[in-house]
């Protein structure tokens, strides 16, 4: 990435790329090729993350304009603009056309209003900018269900895994549903993955208050930066520890990144960037660490490189699913 804070290829068409990017980040699922395309562009220059911030803004103010406001503010001018205001123009259009297209005028009646539902498929990655100025970042394989009403924010993890970075609003709590627990924040980073029998909280920036549903007493447990906890089955939230948030957010960049991990989990989180799961044949195995860094989109050069760093081999069943057993 260039330190330079002036785009060598120039403003206006990064403004345009920006604008191309941010209306496709809100349409329908982007392709794995699409969203790596986006996150080269973003590293090219500090400039492109800026354009895109700019840009959420834009989309978060929409929420408070009437339609009509902004059906005026997208008609062409009279007289033939310079590039600047034509340029704005097209922004402003594209987003209102995407903001139609996607049904998000249906509450502007009650600018607090909004629902929706997004999902990602296998090894796709996506960028959600919300009304009120949040973003979540979905990781593969998650779907997340959204309601803001007008005393309360509320998302449901219903699979899989996702960032949220939550914009500052006392007024209004951000709930996140998992599972058999609930994260509950004002404004703050932090990072949910929901699992068969259990829910990981990972806390990045600011504090969040965890809680478990279904177990008596109930258990409310708070989090700071750099701490994390566990929810299980039952509803019972683990004591906080802490956790390397690096390495835990790595795959927005298409990282997997493990740190004397034991090599159960590396079979866990690899496996939800297959198609075939992952197994290990043994808790002997399972045990077993590891520290190494992997591409997302590339989980079989784990299964390649593995019996060169650890003492196992990897065998393939009958239902095309594959095991690491000791050798």
């Amino acid at each position: 990435m260039m330190d330079s804070r002036e785009c060598p290829c120039g403003q206006d068409r990064v403004r345009d790329a920006a604008a191309h990017w941010f209306v496709r980040l809100q349409a329908p699922a982007m392709s794995v090729e699409e969203r790596q395309g986006f996150e080269a562009w973003l590293d090219e220059h500090p400039n492109h993350r800026d354009e895109i911030q700019l840009l959420q803004g834009i989309w978060s103010a929409t929420d408070l304009l009437p339609k009509e406001r902004l059906q005026a503010l997208c008609e062409p001018p009279a007289e033939r603009p310079k590039r600047r205001p034509l340029l704005r123009y097209a922004v402003a259009a594209g987003l209102f056309a995407v903001a139609l297209g996607l049904g998000l005028f249906s509450g502007l009646s009650s600018s607090t209003d909004y629902s929706g539902e997004y999902a990602t498929a296998l090894g796709e990655r996506r960028h959600i900018a919300l009304p009120d100025g949040s973003v979540i970042d979905l990781n593969s394989r998650s779907r997340v269900r959204i309601q803001f009403a007008h005393h309360q924010r509320r998302v449901e993890l219903a699979e899989g895994e996702a960032l949220f970075t939550v914009e500052h609003d006392a007024g209004r709590p951000f709930t996140v549903e998992a599972g058999n627990g609930q994260v509950t924040v004002t404004g703050t980073r932090f990072d949910v993955r929901r699992d068969a029998d259990k829910t990981r909280v990972a806390v990045e920036q600011g504090s969040v208050k965890v809680q478990g549903r279904g177990a008596l007493p109930a258990q409310v447990v708070s989090l700071t930066a750099g701490l994390g906890t566990q929810i299980d089955a039952q509803g019972q939230v683990a004591t906080p520890h802490a956790v390397n948030t690096e390495a835990l957010t790595a795959w927005r960049s298409g990282k997997l990144v493990f740190d004397n991990a034991p090599l159960k989990d590396v079979v866990e989180e690899v496996s939800r960037y297959r198609t075939q799961p992952l197994r290990v044949g043994s808790a002997a195995v399972g045990d077993l660490r590891l520290t190494s860094v992997f591409r997302a989109d590339d989980p079989d050069a784990l299964l390649k490189a593995l019996p060169n760093i650890l003492p196992v081999a990897v065998r393939t069943l009958n239902d095309g699913s594959q095991e690491i057993i000791a050798k």
